[in-house]
């Protein structure tokens, strides 16, 4: 397994501008970006990544900045047979005729998802996001929803849009709810439930805290359900896919569950 290539189902695509995070001056701080399609296919290539789904980058304040990287995700995932892409999206009233054009792209081959990020703004209970869902069931794309501690990300608020919409549109919870938080609520039963519940519901574990990965993993093989539903993510040019790659090797093992996470999975949902 140390070897083998693997399939990254969440990693990024262009360079954001320079922005004064946090009232410090204008940073770049993704140092590994990549703006065309051909780096990314050099990255593969060194990391071994076999497949993976490319979605816009996405970070600094500016709508515009995510959704211009629309048409480049498409482009990569044209291009090699090896890519598949995610389509920025937004629930924001502001972003409707933004959204309403990257929609229009959701029947070109090689998409597979749409991305959602309320990091930018927006919240679950949008009346947009009834339009998101609409598009993604009919053309049977992936929602791919960030999570993260507080606000709008938080697993509480993102976990409406399980219970709402995941009976027959998949959804991938980006960052298993990422932090503490999420991921005990997640793993103490809330994942479980869903997926007995006959939910349509998928996660990465990039960004999780240490002991996340292994206790879901030990969850997993006590409750008998779950093995399909988790996938590997790199998150670059965020995260690190030597690290990530590392830290679930180490909670998965070489069995099934490995098989599943770092292949089977990612075929079921964006092959």
């Amino acid at each position: 397994m140390a070897d083998s290539w693997v399939s990254d189902a969440h990693r990024h695509l262009g360079v954001l501008p320079a922005y004064p995070f946090y009232g410090g001056g204008p940073v770049q701080p993704a140092t590994a970006a990549r703006a065309t399609v051909a780096q990314l296919m050099a990255d593969l290539d060194a990391e071994r990544t076999e497949r993976a789904l490319v979605l816009p980058n996405y970070g600094v304040p500016d709508p515009d900045v995510a959704f211009a990287f629309n048409e480049l995700v498409v482009e990569a995932a044209q291009a090699d047979d090896r890519i598949r892409c995610g389509l920025w999206v937004s629930s924001r009233a502001d972003d409707v005729e933004r959204t309403e054009a990257a929609l229009a792209l959701a029947g070109e081959p090689g998409v597979r998802a749409l991305k959602l990020s309320f990091l930018l703004g927006g919240r679950a209970d949008d009346a947009g996001l009834d339009r998101i869902f609409a598009v993604a069931r009919r053309h049977g794309l992936v929602v791919h929803v960030h999570t993260s501690p507080g606000a709008a990300s938080d697993i509480d608020q993102v976990g409406e849009l399980v219970d709402r919409y995941a009976d027959d549109v998949a959804l991938h919870l980006v960052h298993f709810g990422g932090g503490m938080s999420g991921h005990i609520k997640l793993v103490g039963g809330r994942f479980f439930d869903w997926i007995s519940a006959g939910k349509r519901v998928y996660t990465d574990l990039s960004w999780a805290i240490g002991f996340a990965p292994r206790w879901l993993a030990q969850e997993i093989s006590r409750r008998g359900v779950g093995h399909d539903r988790v996938l590997f993510a790199s998150d670059e040019p965020w995260g690190d896919h030597a690290g990530e790659l590392a830290k679930l090797r180490a909670a998965a093992g070489d069995g099934e569950l490995a098989t599943a996470m770092f292949h089977g999975t990612f075929d079921k949902l964006y092959g």
